[in-house]
Order: structure tokens, then C-alpha cells, then sequence
């Protein structure tokens, strides 16, 4: 099943609220926030992490980067760099690569969230496809995500 299929339903079962829209296909987190015309501040793009070789899922603001030197001493004596492609696309057997929601849960990974995004009263992000996106409060997020909210980006 695609995941949009798998993702509403999921979203439908918890009761929550959410739209989703469509846009022209487009591949970077800032041409999403244009094509749905949204603040990068609310859209939430997602980076894969290896720490001790096992893969997280970072949530962030289109509008930021990692910052390498806070995800580092977020595990602190443990090996951590940004995942390459290749390394967890398998992961997403229903997404295309580079679309992954910030679901995690749903892939058994952990998520961690940047405190800049968690701020955010809606959050909008890719739903497994480089031309569906779903919006929906971030607090409808975190209740069934339950992600770690630290800080790790460059703002």
C-alpha cells in the first residue's frame, strides 16, 4: 500500500484532524514550503542520522540545517554523521526517496524533533510522495509520535 493510504488511515484511527494537499513535483524541503506556500519555519523536512550505526530520524524546519557540533553532543561518545541515501532508503519501501513523513514510529526508528519545530503551532510535511503533503498540529504530532524534542539545528 502506498503510504498516503496507510498514513490517513493510520491518522484517521487516532481521530486527528489533517488535510492533505497536492503540488507540482518538487525535491527540496524550501521548494515544498513555495509550491504549498507555507513559512519553512512550519514545514518539516526530515534528515536520517546514523549514531553507532543505527539510524534516527531528525525533524527540522525547512528553513534550518543540522548542526553537526549539537547532534554530536546530543549522543555524546557515540559515532554520529548524516545518513547517505543509499543507507535507509530500503527503510521506505512506500515512499520515494526523500519524501519520508516525519513518522517514524511507523518504521521503527526514533524520532527526534528540532524545539524550533515543536514551537509551531501546524506543521506540513511530505507524505511519502514529491507531490503530497499533509498538514496537521503539531501537537496531534507529538501524541502519536512521542518524539524527543532537543535542539540540533542551525537556525
Amino acid at each position: 500500500m502506498p503510504l498516503i493510504g496507510r498514513l490517513k488511515s493510520y491518522l484517521d484511527k487516532n481521530g486527528v484532524d489533517y488535510h492533505v494537499s497536492y503540488h507540482q513535483r518538487v525535491y527540496t524541503a524550501q521548494e515544498v514550503a513555495a509550491a504549498q506556500h507555507v513559512s519553512g519555519k512550519e514545514l518539516a523536512k526530515v534528515v536520517m542520522a546514523k549514531v553507532n550505526n543505527e539510524l534516527a530520524m531528525m525533524v527540522l524546519p525547512a528553513s534550518c540545517m543540522v548542526d553537526m557540533d549539537k547532534l554530536k553532543m546530543l549522543f555524546p561518545g557515540k559515532m554520529v554523521k548524516l545518513a547517505r541515501e543509499e543507507e535507509f532508503q530500503g527503510l521506505f519501501p512506500d515512499c520515494e526517496i526523500g519524501a519520508m513523513p516525519p513518522f517514524g514510529n511507523l518504521y521503527d526508528l526514533e524520532v527526534y524533533v528540532d524545539n524550533a519545530l515543536a514551537e509551531q503551532p501546524n506543521i506540513v510535511f511530505q507524505a511519502g510522495s514529491h507531490v503530497v503533503t499533509i498538514r496537521m498540529a503539531y501537537r496531534a504530532f507529538a501524541n502519536l509520535v512521542q518524539p524527543k524534542v532537543v535542539d540540533f539545528a542551525a537556525h
